[in-house]
């Protein structure tokens, strides 16, 4: 069952309207009587894994000091920790424990494809990363303890940043808001406004909920590879209706408009943009652990849906979908697509991009697209 935020005097029409990507929100009791599904001691145990992204941070206030460690972590690593302030961030908890799911689907007011990643935090007292902004929007909620958060002033990459750190630590800024979050309560912060979470006393856990956004350079150099990718090295730069120059160095104003003529030629073309968008922003975070290293067979695909067996979406893999009228919707998985005509497959395919329970139609074009998808591993099978 999907877990809901409780917006107060607000609603989630509001929140987009008056909140989303122009100032901050908090929200207090945004989830009363929250409950974490994973603890601390399980937080740290993810952070031992080889395939789980994790770091930890030591920061002495007093002097400045600021160290970073990449896991995986030896269990005895957070034993020996002193009395520095620490804190430890795990990324993507959503694709290692499913039962995240509810709290995920809270945020469906916002396009699944936005979505990056859930990333829990655990701080020690007066732990954390330090003043700093992100590029993306972000959801602080309060899982367990005590978290103050300064926040305010918009920041960019021309701002002054601490040297020698992976992330946009500031060095000098001033908070122009100060709030305390307790377990349920949630922080909205935009893309590039400051802020700087410390723990109040130990036991601090922040789940984090990040959007993604991609930077106008990604997008041109995607789509234009994307493009280049399809193009015969025939078409070339063409003039037949060129005239003598008025001087033979000079580029004119008729060699600039072909060369826009070409791009628009090329960029102008929706399918190709809608292609190649729906492909890279499904693409999975974490590519090399993507794919079914036994595939299914036809044969094999059948006898396990005879036997009951579940069909179960990868925690870890990205779907989104796109309808062209009535008759046809592509879907897009993994950075894979299928454009899919039979009512049934596409009726699997919007249960599949929504996370909810999947229905096995039996047709032709459903089982072939499970089948693919099974094989790419952005499904697998449940024999419960």
């Amino acid at each position: 069952m999907m877990t809901e935020i409780h917006w107060g005097d607000l609603s989630a029409e509001l929140f987009l309207r008056d909140y989303w990507q122009k100032k901050p929100l908090l929200i207090r009791n945004a989830f009363p009587d929250f409950e974490p599904c994973i603890s601390a001691d399980e937080l740290a145990g993810l952070a031992c894994e080889d395939d789980v992204e994790s770091r930890l941070i030591e920061a002495d206030p007093a002097t400045g000091d600021w160290s970073l460690e990449h896991g995986p972590f030896d269990e005895t690593r957070f034993a020996s920790l002193g009395q520095k302030p620490w804190t430890l961030l795990v990324q993507a908890v959503d694709h290692w424990v499913p039962d995240v799911a509810p709290l995920m689907q809270a945020f469906n007011f916002i396009p699944q494809w936005r979505r990056d990643d859930l990333m829990i935090s655990y701080a020690s007292n007066g732990g954390g990363v330090g003043p700093h902004y992100d590029n993306y929007d972000v959801f602080l909620l309060q899982a367990e303890g005590v978290r103050r958060w300064e926040f305010g002033g918009l920041y960019g990459e021309d701002s002054p940043r601490r040297e020698n750190t992976p992330v946009m630590i500031l060095p000098e800024w001033q908070a122009e808001n100060s709030v305390e979050l307790h377990p349920g309560d949630m922080l909205y912060i935009p893309p590039r406004v400051g802020h700087n979470g410390i723990g109040v006393g130990d036991g601090c856990m922040t789940w984090s909920v990040g959007f993604r956004a991609p930077a106008h350079s990604e997008i041109l150099q995607g789509l234009t590879s994307s493009l280049c990718d399809g193009l015969s090295s025939d078409l070339r730069y063409e003039d037949p209706d060129l005239t003598v120059p008025s001087h033979p160095g000079e580029i004119d104003n008729r060699a600039i408009e072909r060369v826009q003529q070409i791009l628009q030629q090329h960029l102008n073309d929706p399918q190709q943009l809608l292609n190649w968008f729906g492909r890279s922003m499904t693409e999975p975070k974490y590519p090399d652990l993507a794919g079914n290293d036994e595939p299914y067979s036809h044969e094999e695909l059948q006898e396990a849906l005879e036997q009951d067996a579940q069909v179960c979406a990868n925690e870890g893999s990205r779907f989104a979908f796109h309808t062209h009228g009535d008759q046809r919707l592509t879907l897009f998985a993994d950075g894979c697509s299928f454009d899919l005509y039979a009512p049934a497959a596409i009726e699997f395919a919007r249960q599949l991009c929504a996370k909810t329970a999947l229905n096995v139609p039996a047709e032709d074009e459903s089982v072939t697209l499970i089948l693919a998808l099974l094989n790419q591993g952005a499904l697998y099978l449940d024999m419960q």
